[in-house]
């Protein structure tokens, strides 16, 4: 059974995070709303582009078009919610969006490594998926909350293609507080050290916060995570 966080109100403060951008000229919530027709999610009110990051050693595509990529690995239950739209604001309909993370161990799938217990995960594919953005642009994953290992703070990765292009490599980000109060709480996030580095100490998450930084509430027992992707859809 995926544990739920016991979070004070303090704690529950953490879980309401304004997603800003890094890039493109400023709208204001109304003008944003009204360039996309009014299908933008909400938890955000200027156009962006979202940063490009490193893919990182773990990607592969399994060929998984799934909505639910936890495969019960024990962790926070959460649901990732992503919209794909132009530099315009526009919603890109039927991108295709890949994502990967580690487990509540810091443990991806389909690697072997001795640190982290990898050997054990070969040939697994928890916490991978594919989903194709519906008119709004907008991809689904039933997840749980992201791990961390040594040297990264917490993250998920994700792949977006606009037909045969891929037009952005991305890492999402997700607040130091409440990355904190999950791993401190939460039974299936415990280690026998502790998290060292955060976003501040993460010089991927560095160049690309705030950008990529999530908008993060309480769903019930379960989160709800969002980020809108801006992309170039010409690569």
């Amino acid at each position: 059974m995926t544990d739920r966080p016991n979070l004070s109100l303090s704690r529950r403060r953490a879980l309401c995070l304004i997603a800003v951008t890094a890039s493109g000229t400023m709208l204001a919530p109304g003008a944003f709303a009204q360039a996309a027709g009014g299908l933008l999610l909400p938890g955000a009110d200027v156009c962006l582009l979202t940063p490009a990051t490193t893919e990182g050693p773990y990607y592969l595509d399994p060929k998984l078009v799934r909505r639910d990529i936890a495969e019960g690995r024990d962790g926070v239950a959460t649901l990732l919610r992503l919209q794909v739209v132009d530099a315009r604001c526009r919603p890109i309909a039927g991108a295709r969006v890949d994502v990967w993370h580690c487990d509540a161990q810091g443990v991806y799938s389909s690697y072997g490594g001795a640190e982290q217990g990898q050997d054990s995960a070969r040939g697994e594919t928890f916490l991978r998926g594919t989903q194709f953005g519906d008119h709004r642009g907008v991809v689904e994953f039933a997840t749980i909350y992201p791990g961390w290992y040594r040297g990264r703070t917490t993250h998920i990765h994700f792949k977006v293609f606009v037909g045969d292009a891929d037009v952005l490599t991305g890492q999402i980000f997700f607040s130091d507080d409440l990355s904190t109060s999950v791993y401190s709480e939460v039974p299936a996030y415990g280690r026998d050290s502790g998290r060292r580095t955060t976003n501040d100490g993460d010089f991927i998450a560095r160049r690309a916060m705030p950008a990529s930084l999530a908008t993060v509430t309480r769903d019930g027992g379960a989160f709800l995570a969002q980020m809108i992707l801006g992309v170039d859809p010409r690569g």
